[in-house]
């Protein structure tokens, strides 16, 4: 079997202490409590602020879902509470106190009793002022806000009312402290180990599965030594499948490796890595979880996959590749196909273009060795683009601004090799990064106006061509201000100039987002929300060529009510999403009051995928989600009807990863030509149930478990609307479960999804 590149994906440390210490907790709970204002002013950082007429809020989610909605710029957080001495007085450690206020979107200062804290997740000095500058961080959204004091710092009132002070800076999208558990506590042993298993991959070999990881000391004066057990443990049954003890002793600054073997069963499984310290009662646990793969290997024999619809404007290029799966090589037939089309035998590659309007009915073919597929295919000429939702790879969460040309080649050519273009996934899409940074004094457009590409992009006509003679298309990035989100030249009143360079470059997609627009529109009512995207729609249609449009503001406005009217194909519904299950599962289970906007050629984007080696450019790593999380990923944005944007690095694509990527009874859930959203059914406890209906008049149901441990669970069909006996079937398995009345019993694993079609026609 081939090395499977998987990797961690829970990363916890638990102290195990006294739960009391006389009367007194060891960590003090700031989850409760907090006031909050819009604006700023300095005096709010003060313990004599009088803060009565301030909002309560909540800290484990942002300020826009507490009725705050498209509010950006300056608010504070200010919670009052006794610090006990007890803290310090019975712990092992003695030295520091750590305040930890979660994880805050964007930027933060914050303050005790008046004094900076810390500034964007680092510790300020005690003579530290306060300014504006903190402001200017960028993507400081997800990076957790761990603050550490000398216990001897007169900032800290032992015994006494402590005021803490959040000022926040939202630069644009959702806004606040927002990921809970939210604590004061002392440092603590575990806080000294950290691991690097998260980039240290699992490999598969004769039927074993094997890790090399290290632990890391990071005091500077203590040395840590103890027991370290290593746990491969059944998530499902707890059962205990292997243990292995290893002494573990750790100077000051230093490492030790770790290496271990197990049998592989290809299920759902934890290993844990429990640190017992010697002479303390603390416990350092770090739970790793192993990759497993459900989605059979496909057949030798052809099936077609993909859309079976396609839309196209008369008279435009056209570029289709006919999806399917079965050994190479692969003869295509295309019949019935409209004057001005032809297809490439050898490819399945059709293109040209068609002049008349019209609705296509084309037979799709597909022959090797071992036997023949046949699909039906619609062609539709006319005004809409985007039927299904678009399917491709866009650079941002791998690369970020470090993208270049050779990066975006690379990809897709792996498009090719890895065979992603056999399950329906047709687009290479270039994001920020590619024009010339407005830093730079060299032109950023020639004399006539047209935009320029920097050095890492030579010949961007060159590059379309490669990437439209694999049969892909050919995506690109802009912002209507002048400048993009990672400040480089963006297309503020050159918007026809930049529609027109993009078609002769042969762009089919456009990614258009709001950024350093803020400071041109007068203020966040609708008509100036849509005004700089009603500007570059007017100049997508003046140019000879089909540019799918894709709306990136965030959601701002509920732009699912009015981007199909400003020429919109998808828009963003929210801010950028991270590989981690608190941004996951905030941004897709929230999908909910847009669902009836979704239609075939304009869909609602939850953002880009992140599974595989990600990063943001230009260090990568594996992604943080675990394998029932990624699980969950794929399957609630295709139960979406989401736009599946790939944001990994192609050139490192493993086993899991391409499994996830190349089901395509789940991918077809997303492409399905009704082009109806799933919606929310159920909500009990941790335990969601999204209903999609679909084309043929069966229904996909996903049932979703939000919860830390597996949940069994009892789905009454009557709950989802189905009142007689059915067929159901496993997609991610694909797989016949039975024939089912009243209801379907099945355990979820934590984090984890069981996706369903049932046949009720």
């Amino acid at each position: 079997m081939k090395l499977l590149n998987i990797y961690k994906v829970i990363f916890i440390f638990i102290a195990i202490t006294a739960n009391f210490i006389g009367a007194q907790q060891d960590v003090l709970q700031l989850e409760k409590g907090w006031k909050f204002v819009q604006g700023d002013n300095p005096q709010y950082s003060l313990p004599s602020y009088d803060d009565s007429k301030w909002k309560n809020i909540l800290v484990d989610r942002e300020w826009e879902v507490q009725g705050y909605q498209d509010y950006d710029g300056y608010a504070w957080y200010r919670i009052k509470i006794i610090i006990p001495s007890s803290l310090k007085n019975n712990t092992f450690l003695k030295d520091s106190l750590e305040i930890f206020l979660g994880k805050i979107d964007d930027c933060d200062q914050s303050f005790i009793n008046g004094k900076i804290l810390g500034i964007n997740g680092k510790n300020a000095a005690i003579d530290k002022q306060a300014d504006d500058s903190f402001k200017t961080a960028r993507y400081y959204y997800n990076r957790n806000r761990r603050y550490t004091l000398s216990v001897n710092d007169p900032r800290i009132l032992w015994d006494k009312e402590n005021l803490i002070a959040v000022r926040v800076y939202d630069q644009g999208g959702k806004g606040g402290i927002y990921s809970g558990d939210l604590t004061i506590g002392m440092v603590k042993l575990v806080e000294y180990i950290s691991s690097n298993h998260d980039h240290c991959v699992f490999n598969f070999d004769k039927g074993n599965a094997s890790k090399t990881f290290s632990l890391k000391n990071n005091s500077n004066s203590l040395t840590l030594k103890g027991k370290l057990l290593i746990q491969v443990q059944n998530k499902l049954t707890k059962k205990i499948y292997f243990e292995e003890k290893k002494d573990a002793n750790l100077a000051p600054l230093s490492s030790q490796m770790f290496s271990y073997s197990f049998k592989n069963r290809n299920e759902p499984v934890y290993v844990n890595y429990i640190l017992e310290f010697d002479n303390t009662k603390e416990r350092a646990i770090i739970v790793d979880e192993v990759p497993y793969v459900l989605t059979p290997v496909p057949s030798l024999k052809p099936k077609i996959n993909g859309a079976k619809v396609y839309g196209q404007r008369p008279g435009k290029p056209f570029l289709y590749s006919i999806a399917a799966t079965g050994e190479d090589p692969m003869i295509f037939e295309a019949a019935n196909l409209p004057d001005g089309l032809k297809i490439d035998r050898k490819t399945g590659i059709i293109s040209g273009s068609v002049l008349n309007k019209g609705e296509y009915s084309i037979k799709l073919e597909a022959k090797n060795k071992y036997g023949a597929a046949k699909s039906d295919f619609k062609i539709v000429i006319g005004e809409m683009l985007a039927l299904t939702p678009p399917m491709g790879w866009n650079s941002w969460n791998c690369w970020g601004l470090s993208v270049d040309q050779e990066k975006v080649i690379a990809s897709a050519k792996v498009f090719k090799q890895k065979g992603l273009m056999k399950h329906g996934w047709t687009s290479i899409n270039i994001d920020d990064g590619w024009e010339i940074t407005g830093r730079s004094q060299d032109p950023k457009r020639d004399a006539d106006g047209k935009i320029l590409c920097n050095s890492k992009f030579p010949n961007m006509k060159t590059l379309g061509d490669s990437i439209h003679a694999l049969g892909l298309k050919f995506g690109i990035y802009s912002s209507p201000g002048e400048l993009t989100c990672g400040g480089y030249t963006a297309s503020y009143q050159h918007e026809l100039q930049d529609a027109q360079s993009y078609a002769s470059w042969g762009v089919d997609y456009l990614k258009y987002d709001w950024c350093s627009y803020e400071t041109h529109a007068k203020d966040r009512s609708i008509p100036e929300l849509q005004k700089p995207y009603i500007v570059m729609n007017e100049a997508l249609h003046k140019i000879d060529r089909d540019i799918v449009y894709s709306l990136c503001q965030y959601g701002n406005g509920n732009v699912w009510e009015w981007g199909a009217s400003v020429g919109g194909n998808l828009w963003r519904t929210t801010g950028d999403i991270t590989d981690t299950w608190s941004s996951l599962s905030t941004i897709g289970f929230n999908q909910t009051v847009n669902a009836k906007y979704a239609k075939p050629g304009n869909w609602n984007d939850p953002d880009m995928l992140v599974v595989g080696w990600v990063g943001w450019g230009p260090s990568l790593h594996p992604s943080r989600l675990t394998p029932d999380e990624q699980y969950t990923h794929i399957s609630l944005w295709s139960l979406l009807s989401a736009p599946l944007l790939i944001g990994c690095d192609l050139t490192r694509l493993d086993d899991f990863t391409l499994n996830l990527l190349t089901n395509d009874e789940v991918l077809a859930l997303d492409q399905d030509p009704l082009g109806k959203q799933a919606v929310q059914k159920i909500v009990k406890d941790n335990i969601q149930v999204w209903v999609k209906e679909l084309q043929d008049g069966n229904k996909a149901i996903g049932i979703f478990n939000l919860d830390k441990e597996p949940q069994k669970y009892t789905l009454n069909f009557s709950d989802i609307d189905i009142n007689a006996k059915i067929k159901i079937r496993d997609l991610w398995r694909q797989k016949d479960i039975g024939t089912f009345s009243g209801k379907y019993e099945t355990t979820v694993p934590s984090h984890g999804v069981i996706l369903l079609k049932v046949f009720t026609k």
